[in-house]
């Protein structure tokens, strides 16, 4: 994934840049970087590499690096970035969250065109770069983006410096990602999550509509594109990789969350597969609130029966290696002994993808003397990995815990029934989760339905992405 934050600003704006993208260092594990413009010095840039440190320990000088009126900055999971183009349109700095699927036949066919590009390790392009260039295969910024727009398979959210120090910010295609305008005394700010312009108190003013583009002068706010038709906003935000406090489309992160656990505990309750629990508990982060939810209505004490560390392993900076990942995981986890012994619990987590690290939780629970533990998924069973979204740890239809039982159960032909698998009230759908349950030692599993998640975030479901449950684009 990876987020943006820029400011235009009758005023040096660094300190509010570099706040701004710091609060979204939840989105992003590899790759920081920063870009402004003055006067006096023109376009300047610093990017560091954020995967063993957070982004503010790597930026603590920036303030004697970087000054302007206007910046950029992004947290990345990928490309380094902000990345300074020199072009027909000008010199500027652009930020691009996303993902682009057709890459590689872009870029062939920009070479046979006589483009040329910077080779990162073994060849690769900068996803960035391909987007400026193909920004640059038009007139002006605003039929740029549109361009690159229509020929990019996947996503791409794009905030642009120019040398002038105005920006340009443009929401993706489908409007999968958010992209929210601010407005303070001293200018105009713009930002992937909501609460990072609530807390440099700017006033919300706008959020782009799917494809619009609009241009920011620190004095006021001009659309050079309206917005498109169609909206796909990932649900996913809402339920996993959104910060709690933000809101997107006038839907809160957090509240969705207790909505979402609510609605578990009113389906456990109506298809009587309610459980004797002692207590309810979230994994967490994210399974938190969807577990404070479920304890509310279900009248069942909620608990933490484990507590993360993490003054030391933050969240976003575990390491690549899967099996180093899952030894950090581990080493987070302190019991509560009190709350676990003898104990029936119930968890909720945010999802269930490969299943890997919940089954060592699992595992953990009843090492530390657990009686039962119960788990309920805050979604629907993930059938089909993103391909619209950049995720850092990535998964291939293959490797989800899913698609393996279905295939385990009746090999390729069990793909044709998914429909019956994901609904808990099928034959096929009972056998997944009584298969689920034995492989990753749950006593009972159940997952919430695309109807209540659809419900708990409370926009129509024909403007929300529900891709990876249900295959729709």
């Amino acid at each position: 994934m990876g987020g943006f934050f820029g400011m235009t600003s009758r005023k040096d704006c660094i300190a509010e840049v570099f706040y701004g993208t710091d609060y979204h260092s939840h989105l992003g594990t590899r790759r920081g970087g920063m870009a402004s413009t003055n006067r006096r010095t023109g376009m300047q840039r610093k990017i560091h590499s954020i995967e063993n440190s957070p982004f503010r320990t790597k930026f603590e000088r920036i303030f004697e690096e970087l000054s302007g009126n206007a910046a950029i900055g992004c947290i990345s999971d990928f490309d380094p970035q902000p990345l300074l183009i020199t072009s027909k349109l000008g010199t500027y700095a652009i930020c691009v969250v996303g993902v682009i699927n057709n890459a590689a036949e872009l870029i062939s066919e920009m070479l046979r065109s006589g483009a040329s590009f910077d080779a990162m390790t073994a060849g690769a392009v900068n996803s960035v770069m391909l987007t400026a260039a193909l920004i640059g295969e038009k007139d002006n910024f605003a039929d740029g983006i549109r361009h690159a727009q229509t020929r990019i398979e996947g996503t791409a959210s794009i905030l642009i410096l120019k040398e002038d120090g105005t920006l340009i910010a443009a929401r993706d295609r489908d409007g999968r990602l958010p992209v929210l305008i601010g407005k303070s005394p001293d200018g105009y700010g713009v930002s992937f999550e909501s609460f990072a312009l609530q807390k440099l108190d700017f006033e919300p003013v706008y959020e782009l509509g799917p494809g619009e583009i609009v241009e920011l002068h620190p004095e006021e706010m001009f659309i050079l594109r309206e917005a498109l038709q169609k909206k796909r906003i990932c649900s996913f935000l809402w339920s996993y990789y959104g910060y709690p406090t933000s809101t997107y489309e006038g839907q809160n992160v957090e509240v969705m969350r207790y909505r979402n656990g609510r609605t578990m505990a009113e389906h456990d309750r109506e298809n009587m597969t309610e459980q004797d629990i002692d207590y309810v508990g979230g994994v967490p982060d994210s399974g938190t609130p969807h577990a404070i939810g479920y304890a509310n209505e279900s009248r069942i004490p909620f608990a933490r029966a484990f507590i993360k560390y993490t003054p030391t392993w933050a969240r976003s900076f575990m390491p690549v290696n899967q099996s180093e990942r899952n030894r950090v995981a581990h080493m987070k986890q302190i019991p509560v002994p009190d709350l676990i012994k003898g104990k029936k619990l119930l968890f909720v987590d945010d999802s269930i993808v490969r299943g890997t690290q919940l089954k060592e939780t699992v595992d953990f629970l009843y090492a530390n003397g657990a009686k039962e533990v119960h788990m309920r998924s805050a979604c629907p069973p993930i059938m089909y990995a993103c391909k619209f979204l950049n995720f850092s740890r990535s998964t291939s239809d293959n490797e989800l815990l899913s698609r393996r039982i279905i295939r385990e159960l009746e090999g390729e032909e069990g793909l044709q029934h998914i429909e019956e698998y994901a609904d808990g009230r099928t034959e096929r759908g009972r056998k997944l989760r009584e298969t689920i349950c034995e492989k990753l030692h749950f006593a009972s599993l159940e997952f919430q339905t695309l109807d209540g998640v659809v419900e708990a975030i409370g926009l129509p479901e024909c403007e929300l992405c529900t891709y990876c449950w249900s295959g729709k684009e």
